[in-house]
């Protein structure tokens, strides 16, 4: 009689850790979990009166799908007088193993509020603004049924809707407007000579690799906030870094089980 109570009480368990997007009962289910998520979390912008989520937001609902964001490219396309980047990521279903969704995003230094950024943060922001694409196209309608703006938010601030922080200062006279400018740009320079051997030396955490951790943090003895901190930094991960991770949830399991068993 205790086995069958046993295995129901399992398939709950299991319905509340994943949830299937061909489900429309269990992607509404997953809607108001989102919504407490990404509320208690603060995983969110207010622009212009609209709540939009952060990409961290969108990361959460699609690995809770089992639908990963993997790295396609990131190509530099940048001219004499600009930092450009552009950056494709496609969605990888875990499940069927199929390419489920992908995203383009651009970044540049010439866009408001970036002329400093150094080149690494440049190719790390279309990275980051492609994960958001990529999950809007497919995700987007829950995202609204949370209560949310379908848009990720570091796409609102590719349009250029954040409020200008330039108009919010005092003026300054013409020759102390010039010294503060110039000073900037001396002090970037070396990090921004620097970078370009940075970003091209990262090497992202593999899809095989993603799908090892996410195995791993489906373990019973992985309590839910320790999954849930390892999904939200999955995708900055790189391939040293992911194996690190594996290796230490393994051994993580490996300990909690021996407890388990001396305890029993």
């Amino acid at each position: 009689m205790s086995q069958p109570n046993k295995e129901t009480n399992v398939q709950k368990k299991a319905k509340v850790e994943s949830y299937d997007i061909a489900k429309s009962d269990e992607t509404l289910h997953l809607a108001v979990d989102l919504a407490k998520f990404i509320k208690e979390n603060r995983l969110y912008q207010n622009i212009q009166g609209k709540e939009y989520v952060n990409v961290e937001g969108w990361q959460y609902a699609g690995s809770r799908l089992g639908i990963l964001p993997v790295v396609d490219h990131v190509v530099n396309i940048s001219s004499d007088d600009e930092i450009k980047y552009q950056a494709k990521v496609n969605l990888l279903d875990l499940r069927s193993q199929q390419v489920v969704g992908a995203g383009f995003a651009i970044c540049s230094n010439k866009e408001q509020g970036k002329k400093y950024y150094q080149e690494f943060a440049i190719a790390s922001m279309a990275q980051t603004r492609a994960i958001g694409k990529a999950y809007r196209n497919i995700l987007a309608w829950i995202i609204r049924a949370a209560g949310y703006e379908p848009t990720p938010a570091e796409e609102m601030d590719y349009t250029g809707n954040e409020p200008a922080k330039s108009e919010q200062r005092p003026a300054v006279p013409t020759e102390k407007k010039a010294t503060m400018k110039a000073a900037p740009a001396a002090t970037a320079a070396p990090a921004a000579e620097a970078a370009p051997a940075e970003s091209t030396s990262v090497r992202y955490a593999s899809a095989k690799q993603k799908e090892e951790i996410i195995r791993l943090l489906n373990n019973a003895v992985i309590t839910r906030q320790e999954k849930t901190k390892m999904l939200l930094n999955i995708n900055r991960l790189d391939e040293e870094r992911a194996a690190q991770a594996i290796d230490k949830l393994k051994k993580v399991i490996e300990e909690r089980e021996d407890g388990q068993s001396a305890a029993a």
